[in-house]
């Protein structure tokens, strides 16, 4: 069952640990690897919460897995997590983990959704615009292909979104006729 609260607690604290001992950067590493294949692999999401298993084996498994992988300081964290029994909850402190990173390094996610893959220079416009208009420093560009949104490109960042498809103008034309507008004008 999904806990935010608990993913945000032991998240933060393995942030300003990693901040304290100066693993940062290898932990964040770690947690997008962890991410990664948590969102890949269902068996070892399976592995996590599965109750028959122990926590002693889950620690040796999930040790043979990321041996020479993951820093110390995540490693030992994961036994605590196992012998507190949180380790169903990895997956989701680890997404926590990354969104803290990316506050604590005020790194802002930009989604990018177009029809069609673009180019590196239409790319580096949108960030230059994007941190020119928002004033943000830090950006990380998500892009995705969507063949539904037909053309054009929508665009999220934050809470703030700019959908400019054509997917998008053709409901609003749809919109239009089905009130009837049209027809009212005419006459």
């Amino acid at each position: 069952m999904p806990n935010p609260r608990l993913a945000t607690r032991y998240a933060k604290s393995i942030l300003d640990l990693a901040v304290e001992q100066g693993q940062l950067e290898q932990v964040y590493a770690d947690m997008l690897w962890l991410q990664s294949v948590s969102k890949t692999n269902r068996d070892f999401v399976n592995l996590l919460k599965s109750p028959v298993i122990s926590g002693d084996k889950k620690i040796k498994i999930l040790n043979a897995v990321t041996e020479n992988k993951f820093s110390k300081l995540t490693t030992a964290f994961n036994a605590l997590l196992i012998n507190k029994a949180r380790e169903s909850n990895l997956p989701e402190i680890a997404n926590a983990f990354i969104t803290q990173y990316k506050v604590y390094k005020n790194i802002h996610t930009v989604k990018l959704t177009t029809a069609y893959p673009i180019g590196d220079e239409a790319k580096k416009a949108i960030v230059d615009q994007v941190k020119t208009t928002g004033g943000y420093d830090n950006i990380e560009l998500e892009e995705k292909v969507d063949k539904d949104i037909i053309g054009g490109f929508v665009l999220q960042v934050g809470d703030k979104l700019i959908d400019a498809s054509i997917a998008y103008d053709l409901r609003e034309v749809a919109k239009q006729f089905d009130n009837n507008d049209f027809i009212y004008k005419i006459r």
